[in-house]
Parts: C-alpha cells; sequence; structure tokens
C-alpha cells in the first residue's frame, strides 16, 4: 500500500509541474494579445487558464496533505508529551478526514450537475472540472488513512512502535515536533 501511495504522490507532482507549464502558456498569450498585439487576442486563454488553476489548486492540496504541509489551526494546546503529540495529530487527522468524507459526499451531485454542462466558450464538459472535488475528497482520504493508521499506533505503542522515518520520502512524522521540543 506503501508503494502505491508513493507513487501516487510522485504521480501528484508530476501532474502539478505539467499544471503549471499548461498554466503559463495561455496567460503568456493572453499578456501578449493584450500588450502587444503579436498574437491575436484568444478569448478560449481565459477559460484554460482557470481551468488549469482550479487542478493546480486541488492537486496541490492532495500533495499538500501528504507533506502535512498545508496550513494549521492551532485550537488545541501544545501537547506536553510525546503521546500527546500523537492524540493531537490524530484529531487533527480526524477531522481532515471528516472534511474529505464531505468532499466526496457533496462532490456526487456537483459532478453529476457537470455532465450536463459545457463551458461557454471551449466548449469542454464541465465534468472535467467538477470531478475535481469527489477526487481531492477521495485521495485525502487514502492519504490521511495511511496517517491516521501510524497515528493510532504511535498513541498505542509510542514512538518505537514505528519504523525509521525517511523524511525524503515522507513528511508528518510524529517524532518531528514543528514548534515545541516534546519530551518522550
Amino acid at each position: 500500500m506503501i508503494r502505491f501511495l508513493d507513487f501516487l504522490y510522485v504521480a501528484l507532482k508530476v501532474a502539478i509541474t505539467l499544471l503549471i507549464a499548461a498554466l503559463i502558456v495561455p496567460v503568456t498569450m493572453q499578456v501578449l494579445s493584450r500588450y502587444t498585439g503579436l498574437v491575436p487576442r484568444f478569448i478560449w486563454t481565459e477559460e484554460l487558464a482557470r481551468f488549469c488553476f482550479v487542478w493546480m489548486i486541488m492537486v496541490g492540496s492532495m500533495i499538500a496533505v501528504r507533506d502535512d504541509t498545508h496550513f494549521d489551526v492551532d485550537l488545541l494546546p501544545v501537547p506536553e508529551t510525546a503521546r500527546a503529540l500523537g492524540l493531537s495529530k490524530l484529531v487533527r487527522h480526524l477531522a481532515m478526514a471528516g472534511l474529505a468524507v464531505a468532499f466526496l459526499w457533496y462532490g456526487r451531485p456537483f459532478v453529476n450537475q457537470g455532465l450536463m454542462q459545457t463551458s461557454e466558450i471551449a466548449e469542454l464538459p464541465m465534468v472535467t472540472i467538477y470531478i475535481a472535488w469527489p477526487l481531492v475528497g477521495a485521495v485525502w482520504l487514502v492519504f490521511l488513512i495511511e496517517k491516521i493508521v501510524r497515528d493510532v499506533r504511535y498513541v498505542r505503542m509510542g514512538p518505537v512502535a514505528l519504523p525509521p522515518y525517511d523524511p525524503i520520502r515522507r513528511s508528518g512524522d510524529l517524532e518531528a515536533v514543528e514548534h515545541v521540543d516534546v519530551p518522550r
């Protein structure tokens, strides 16, 4: 399962790189047509740029969940023990999983609506955009299940129960505290 998640993570990084490259083309065409007149004014470039931007945000959020680089809101008190740190991360990951389930659940009717619509200019099926919401929920959930399993092991058995952590391949290590040194 970890190999699949690693493959998915690398594929998402490649996808976001391609999306950024694809975003540069229509935006450059828009700027050149507006200020130089070297390129004719294409209307579809605005729509394509918007679609790439939406997908960039969604793919970036999937990567951020795996990396633990998404923003955090510190609502829970600063943990004073290693077990409390594990519990804190478990609560955070369970809350994120709840949001992922909401994206999946409410994304279904969103996709059904997109099946019946096309974009105004390029006449692309809007499902190509609307599918991003349930897809992001599913990928978040898959990545969060991995984190929740790790959190539960950490809370139940402590840091000795976890395999050595490779921060280059995966982040979100329970032993690496971002803001505070936690006594063990």
